[in-house]
């Protein structure tokens, strides 16, 4: 274990859009996949929401409608890696996370006795195993994720009139998906989107009107001005073993078994004649008495 200088590397993005309905969650995640490469796989979970698009935005999707589970996921998230889209898009991450409180809740119910703490012993690696697939993709990743909504009034400035506004709160996922991101955009119904956190420290607390393609591509010379990670040094292969060399007196033991083809039942007895588990164990005297015996019986010349 040692410290050495820091150095930036080239790097893969893992952003997150939440807000609430109608913010263009799913439209901004478009945008800025465009500007970031033209190969682009989305996931979706919203019933078709990302193929409304398809006149506007280049792109390959895989729609998760009858399954909708954490296994269904990372099944997916795993073939997008294998057919090596350098952007995926996920919309949304909301899904996934109901259903698993869904089967938390079911859990409890029929094998922890109404104990939800005992049923989150299953469902907490399930969550992690989740993340562990969001962080390991090959490619860049813009995920989308419901907010819990709430409607407020407020004061129209341009006629004075009251006016029910919809307003998202914190983000419907896994508690503390967003330690898990290096840029969270907080979208409002207004599409204007408040940079939250940003590990680029270029757009951190900025508030940027419809995130669009020119904001992918300052994120993507961001991310490639750095030197190429290095790649894990493979673990170095075992050596052979070693076999031991034969001694003398069990070559020319060995070379009497083979030359007469005596039978493993033979053998067997002379090892327990002499009291011994292996032809290794015998003696060269031993040996000497075995094969002048074999010699005599099979007629050795």
């Amino acid at each position: 274990m040692a410290f050495q200088k820091a150095t930036k590397q080239k790097s893969k993005l893992r952003a997150a859009i939440f807000g609430p309905s109608g913010a263009g969650k799913t439209f901004s995640a478009l945008r800025i996949a465009t500007g970031m490469g033209d190969k682009i796989a989305v996931v979706d979970t919203e019933h078709g929401s990302a193929s409304k698009y398809a006149d506007r935005f280049n792109f390959d999707v895989c729609e998760l409608n009858a399954a909708q589970d954490i296994e269904a996921y990372i099944g997916a998230i795993k073939e997008a890696g294998k057919a090596g889209y350098p952007v995926l898009v996920i919309d949304s991450l909301t899904h996934g996370w109901r259903e698993l409180l869904q089967e938390i809740d079911r859990l409890a119910k029929t094998k922890y006795r109404g104990n939800t703490w005992g049923a989150w012993s299953e469902g907490t690696p399930k969550q992690r195993e989740f993340v562990n697939a969001l962080l390991e993709y090959p490619g860049h990743i813009i995920a989308t994720i419901r907010s819990k909504t709430e409607w407020t009034t407020e004061v129209n400035p341009r006629n004075g009139k009251s006016a029910p506004i919809r307003v998202g709160l914190a983000p419907d996922q896994g508690k503390g998906i967003e330690y898990e991101f290096d840029l969270l955009l907080e979208i409002n119904t207004e599409h204007m989107a408040t940079v939250i956190k940003d590990r680029t420290d270029k757009f951190q607390d900025q508030c940027i009107d419809k995130p669009d393609e020119e904001f992918g591509k300052k994120l993507l010379a961001w991310l490639n001005d750095g030197v190429e990670p290095s790649k894990p040094t493979p673990p170095a292969p075992n050596p052979p073993a070693k076999i031991p060399a034969q001694s003398a007196h069990l070559q020319k033991l060995n070379l009497c078994v083979a030359q007469y083809g005596i039978t493993d039942e033979v053998v067997a007895g002379w090892l327990k004649y002499y009291k011994v588990n292996h032809r290794a164990d015998l003696t060269a005297a031993q040996v000497d008495k075995i094969v002048a015996g074999a010699d005599k019986n099979y007629g050795r010349k």
